[in-house]
C-alpha cells in the first residue's frame, strides 16, 4: 500500500472543464484533487499534487520526489506522453512506480495519440474514464499497490 502519493498533471490539464469538454469532461483539475484528498485523507495518505505546462518542470518535480519519499505516482502527462524522452528518463530514473492515466480514450482518436513513451514504466495504464481513472489509480495505490500487479 502506498503512503506517500504524487499527482502529476502536464500541459493544458490546468484548463480541464472548460477545454473541449466532449473530450475531457466538464470536471476541473480542482474538482480531481479535491476528490482524490477526500479519498486519501479518510485512509490517512498523504498525497500531493503538481500540474506545470513545462517538460523541464515536470522532469524537476519527479525528481525530487525520489527524495520526499513518495511511494507511488499517478501520472497524466497530456500531450508529453507522446513525445517526451525526457520524462520517460526521468521515470526510469527515480524508479517509483506509476500509473499512467488519460481521460479521454487515446485508442479512439488521432493515431500519433496512440503511443506512449512511458506506458511500458508504468505499472497499468487507464485510459477512457474520465476523471473516474484518476480515482482507479488512487484506489489501486491504495488498495493493491505497486505488488498487487499481475
Amino acid at each position: 500500500m502506498a503512503n506517500n502519493i504524487l499527482v502529476l498533471n502536464g500541459p493544458n490539464l490546468n484548463l480541464l472543464g472548460s477545454r473541449e469538454p466532449d473530450i475531457y469532461g466538464p470536471t476541473t483539475l480542482a474538482d480531481i484533487e479535491r476528490d482524490l484528498t477526500a479519498e486519501a485523507a479518510a485512509r490517512r495518505i498523504r498525497i500531493s499534487f503538481y500540474q506545470s505546462n513545462h517538460e523541464g518542470a515536470l522532469v524537476d518535480r519527479i525528481q525530487a520526489a525520489r527524495g520526499e519519499g513518495v511511494d507511488f505516482m499517478i501520472i497524466n502527462a497530456g500531450a508529453l506522453t507522446h513525445t517526451s524522452i525526457a520524462l520517460r528518463d526521468a521515470l526510469a530514473a527515480v524508479g517509483i512506480p506509476f500509473i499512467e492515466v488519460h481521460l479521454s480514450n487515446v485508442y479512439r482518436r488521432e493515431e500519433f495519440r496512440r503511443r506512449s513513451f512511458m506506458a511500458d514504466l508504468a505499472v497499468g495504464v487507464v485510459a477512457g474514464l474520465g476523471a473516474a481513472g484518476y480515482r482507479c489509480a488512487l484506489r489501486y495505490a491504495l488498495d493493491l499497490g505497486p505488488s498487487g500487479a499481475g
